[in-house]
């Protein structure tokens, strides 16, 4: 499927719980001098513009970013590449994940993203093009079949998907399965939406019985808008960062103030 476009949902509170989770282990990542790879399944367009009709239609980055952005001190990764992103494209600009990674990562890093749709995937290489990034038209996981284990060795993948597909919830587990397998020192984080319908509930609970060791965050926050059924955003981490855990502590903290 081909119709998930993210403008609609940019900057919005899940956003602000994977977004800043991500700069943080980033940032950690980093302070070693080993070179390290950053590998990304469902990139999108790497950059937003919040005043886009798009965006303005769900009004999902008012309740997000825009109520959010005092939560993260000046000196954390994700405030920092939020201010200059914003120094380059304007005061509406939102980075997503791609964009946070460039910004973070150092030149001796690796950077591959992977965007299956043709429209995000051209505006991901324009918007990645100041970079040394590598964005791959292909479907995510077979890129990350295809890289694993890369080179360098330590490093991240991000796993992102819109779950417009419904298999997602089922073929998920066996891909970071196979996925860990493979590169077993690496940091596998992924990212899914706590809704009403609870369907994300049996791919937890596979993963958390096939890998109980793997840091679990949630945060809840009201629906953007009446109807609206995400209610909430998690974060599965597989050998996580160092530390990790008082930061998701710390940003928990501050969504248990929205309810």
């Amino acid at each position: 499927m081909l119709s998930y476009q993210h403008i609609y949902h940019a900057g919005n509170l899940a956003d602000v719980h994977k977004h800043g989770l991500l700069a943080w282990m980033l940032e950690y990542l980093t302070r070693k001098d080993k070179p390290l790879s950053y590998l990304e399944t469902h990139a999108g367009r790497a950059l937003y513009d919040l005043t886009d009709a798009a965006a303005q239609k769900t009004g999902e980055a008012a309740q997000g970013i825009e109520r959010a952005a005092d939560w993260f001190d000046v000196s954390h990764p994700y405030a920092r590449v939020l201010e200059k992103v914003r120094a380059t494209h304007g005061s509406a600009a939102y980075p997503g994940s791609p964009l946070i990674a460039a910004h973070l990562l150092r030149p001796q890093d690796r950077i591959h993203l992977a965007e299956l749709h043709p429209q995000e995937h051209a505006a991901l290489d324009l918007a990645m093009s100041p970079y040394p990034a590598r964005c791959h038209l292909s479907d995510g996981f077979d890129m990350a079949y295809a890289l694993c284990p890369p080179t360098p060795r330590r490093g991240l993948l991000l796993i992102d998907p819109s779950y417009e597909i419904k298999s997602d919830y089922v073929e998920i587990p066996r891909h970071i399965g196979k996925l860990h397998r493979a590169w077993n020192v690496g940091t596998i984080a992924l990212w899914y939406p706590i809704l009403t319908g609870k369907s994300h509930l049996p791919m937890l609970a596979a993963l958390m019985r096939a890998h109980p060791e793997a840091l679990r965050h949630e945060v809840a926050f009201p629906p953007a808008r009446p109807g609206h059924g995400m209610v909430g955003s998690g974060m599965l981490v597989l050998n996580p960062p160092y530390g990790l855990d008082g930061e998701a502590k710390r940003l928990g903290a501050e969504f248990a103030r929205l309810n």
